[in-house]
This record gives C-alpha cells, structure tokens and sequence, in this order.
C-alpha cells in the first residue's frame, strides 16, 4: 500500500508540472492577432508611429487628433492641439489596439486626443509574449516618453482588462498619468488565472495547487514576478491622481469582491462603477449612452480640468 501511495504521488506530482509548464506557455505567448483595423475605418485622421518602449523594443501607435484640432506634421513637436487632454488606450491581454479604435471617435468628438498602440507581442508591435502587466508598463512608459516629446503633459489612461492593470500599476510611478479608468481590470494575476482555469473546467483544488506553479514557472521564463504588477500592490500608490473602475457583475475572471477589495485599497478621489448584466468588458454594450457619459465626465474632471496634479 505504501508503494501504491508513493506512485500515486509520483504520478500526481508529475502530471500537475506538465500541466503547469503547458499553462505557463499558455499565459505568456499570444494566439493569433486580432483582425487589423484603421481609424480610416471611422473617417479619423491619424498619425501612425513607430516608438521605443523603455527597454528598446519597437511598439506600432496611432496618434487620433481631437475634432477641434488639425491633424499635426509627424515630425512637429506640439501634438497637443486644441483639445481638452490627450487619453492613451491600453488593450486587453492576447488582444490589440484596433477593436479599440470605436471608441475613439466619441473622444475625438469630445475634444480629446487619443492615442492607441500595441503592447510588446500584440499586434503590429515587437516582442514575443505578454508578462501579466510586469514588462507591459514599460510599454505604457515608452507613449508617454512619445507624448511627452511632442509638447503634451498630462494624460489619462483608459485600460481595458489587463491594460486597466497597467494604466494602474504606472500611474503609481508616472506622475504625468493624473487620471486612470480600469475597465474589467484584474486585483491579482492568480486569482484572475485560478477563475479562467476553472472555466476551462480545471477543478477548484486542481487550480489552487497548480496556478501559483504555473505562474512562478512563466515568471520564471521571462526572468520576473508577475505579481509585482499586480494592480492591488499599486493602486494605494496613485492618490491624488483620480481612479473610476468599471465592471460587470457577470464576469467570469474578475469577481465583484476582488474588484471591491481594489477600489477599498485605492485612495481618494476615486469611483466603482458596477453593472449588473454585464460580463467581462461589457458595460459598454449593455450601457452604451451611460458608459459614454461617465467616461467623459470623468476625463472632464480630473484631466480636461487640471483638478488632480
């Protein structure tokens, strides 16, 4: 019988780190890329950049000018135009900048500068895999640097599920960043991994135990630790500057409590804006007209009139 546990274990122990090592593969190296699009597609003028992120990989951007404001020379160096501020989308993990793009042109609209780029292995940018936040702010750090050499300033970041991890875990070191919205960002990178596991059928317990192997051995890879970019190490970080989270109660990956757990840790002013029935980054199609007056209104308070600093 003893021999019987100790090959059940062997046998356990061996297929939880093949699990393990398959999972960190599937965490960090994205899928095919999302169909590519354009602003043209929505009738916007754009400049289209090549930029260094902070440690030199080369990133794809698109720079949207607000309505009010000309279209600047590329090479000019004041992009900042007539426009309320100038609001840096970040896409979600495995995604990219274009299905993004229709949300630009009711920020365009409004008086607002956008501008979308790809994080390192997304899209059109360099780069081979995605680190849960940890080397993607560096990403974040690099359009800044962009933008700051073009005569703008101040920025706020409008993150959509990992990207609302990053626009928090950078805000926290980038002053220049007085307004960030997360909208379906994560607390935690293992709980968000522990609850895609389970929908993928994985067992509760068989996540517990196999989700923190998984992650230390793709930290491992990409020479970090994923969870120093945790959203819920920085968020207490950014007060003054201002934080509105969005979220669907119905979302499989984020639950209600840990997102309540981030907005109690964040400093003032800060907003919690949650939907019902909504799921994972659907607020915006169940409530389109509220998503847009709320999201507006927040850039109007806290970037457009300089009441953060």
């Amino acid at each position: 019988m003893f021999w019987i546990i100790i090959g059940a274990v062997i046998v356990f122990s061996c297929a939880a780190l093949i699990m393990a090592f398959w999972g960190a593969n599937q965490l960090i190296y994205p899928p095919e890329p999302d169909p590519e699009g354009s602003p043209s597609d929505y009738g916007l003028p754009y400049l289209e950049v090549i930029f260094p992120s902070r440690d030199g990989l080369r990133l794809h951007g698109w720079f949207i000018p607000s309505e009010r404001s000309p279209l600047p020379p590329l090479a000019d160096d004041d992009w900042s135009g007539d426009s309320k501020g100038t609001v840096i989308f970040c896409h979600g993990r495995f995604g990219s900048k274009d299905p993004d793009l229709k949300y630009a042109p009711f920020f365009r609209e409004a008086g607002y500068n956008t501008f979308l780029f790809d994080f390192r292995g997304h899209g059109r940018s360099e780069g081979e895999y995605s680190s849960f936040g940890y080397y993607e702010r560096l990403d974040l750090l690099g359009a800044i640097d962009l933008l700051q050499s073009k005569g703008i300033s101040r920025f706020g970041v409008l993150g959509f599920s990992l990207g609302g991890v990053v626009g928090i875990a950078t805000a926290a070191q980038s002053r220049p960043i007085v307004a960030v919205i997360s909208d379906g960002g994560f607390a935690q990178s293992r709980r968000v991994v522990e609850a895609g596991s389970r929908k993928k059928g994985l067992p509760t317990l068989l996540a517990a135990l196999i989700v923190p192997l998984m992650l230390w051995i793709a930290g491992r890879r990409l020479g970090c630790d994923l969870s120093e970019a945790d959203s819920l190490r920085w968020v207490d970080k950014i007060t003054p500057r201002a934080l509105l989270l969005i979220h669907g109660a119905e979302d499989p990956y984020v639950s209600v409590e840990d997102v309540r757990r981030l907005y109690d840790a964040a400093g003032e002013p800060k907003e919690l804006w949650i939907v019902s029935e909504a799921g994972h980054r659907q607020v915006d199609e169940v409530r389109p007209a509220e998503y847009r007056r709320r999201v507006l209104g927040f850039f109007d308070r806290y970037l457009a009139s300089e009441g953060t600093s």
